[in-house]
């Protein structure tokens, strides 16, 4: 098979990384980039597309690099407009190199994660929200196929950070919020520990106050035992109705959040 040089390639991916850029300035200069960074997107991905066309082969090159290395390198930029620029040209020389038609050792496949990794990182430092989320699930698809969990999940948790904060007000932002603040949207289940000791805490003291601030030690131990163990029959007789409806509520609470912490925790595990 012949071998072509990758020059003409690299020379494609800045002159199209320079109309994208003139596009994404546009969109920033007229305060709309958060609303068509996702129409951009579509853009940076047809002109990928041309590039890899083109991309048919590649010069010999040491098994340990990639093909646009020097792409990749860190560019301090004088402007925002030129570290725009420093950062779509490594993402689109990196979606050539992931989409390309040469097979990636695993050194450079890791390599190349930690290229989307950074450019992710850099992207959302900059405010190109959807452009460092992109960035994030390339790199979590190359720490998948290198079955490196703790990095793809790294990453996911970072995406989805990203979707997150670009998305406009509405429940399902709302409900995304509460599930980044209860539990890493499923990527850090430890925190979920935190919260059953805020839900224990607060059942405790609404327990205590219904009871007038009486027999606060044994109102602490019913709210802990009836978390893990819903308590009912001769227990509950003696309690007035408001304390009732609170220990069912915490009962509840207690069944959902620990079959999320657990179901959570054993993902984790057998993944790790």
């Amino acid at each position: 098979m012949p071998m072509y040089s990758i020059d003409p390639i690299t020379t494609a991916i800045v002159r199209r990384a320079d109309q994208y850029v003139e596009e994404l300035e546009r969109a920033r200069d007229e305060g709309k980039l958060r609303t068509e960074e996702a129409k951009l997107l579509d853009q940076l991905e047809v002109y990928t597309a041309d590039i890899l066309d083109r991309y048919r082969s590649a010069r010999s090159r040491n098994r340990e690099s990639l093909a646009f290395t020097s792409l990749y390198d860190s560019q301090v930029a004088a402007s925002a407009e030129d570290r725009h620029r420093a950062l779509i040209i490594a993402l689109m020389a990196a979606e050539v190199e992931f989409g390309g038609p040469l097979r990636l050792t695993q050194a450079q496949n890791n390599r190349l994660a930690e290229v989307f990794d950074r450019i992710g990182q850099e992207c959302r430092a900059v405010k190109l929200l959807r452009h460092a989320a992109l960035a994030f699930d390339r790199a979590a698809s190359i720490y998948l196929s290198l079955g490196n969990s703790a990095k793809r999940d790294s990453c996911l948790f970072a995406r989805s950070q990203c979707v997150r904060t670009a998305m406009k007000r509405s429940w399902t932002k709302a409900l995304l919020t509460i599930s980044w603040i209860v539990f890493g949207y499923g990527y850090q289940p430890y925190r979920l520990i935190l919260w059953v000791i805020i839900q224990l805490a607060a059942f405790s003291i609404g327990l205590i106050i219904i009871r007038g601030g009486e027999q606060i030690e044994q109102s602490i131990f019913v709210c802990l035992t009836n978390y893990l163990n819903p308590i009912g029959g001769d227990d509950l007789k003696s309690l007035p109705l408001a304390a009732k409806i609170l220990l069912v509520i915490e009962s509840y609470s207690g069944a959902v959040s620990m079959s999320v912490f657990f179901a959570l925790l054993v993902r984790r595990w057998f993944r790790s």
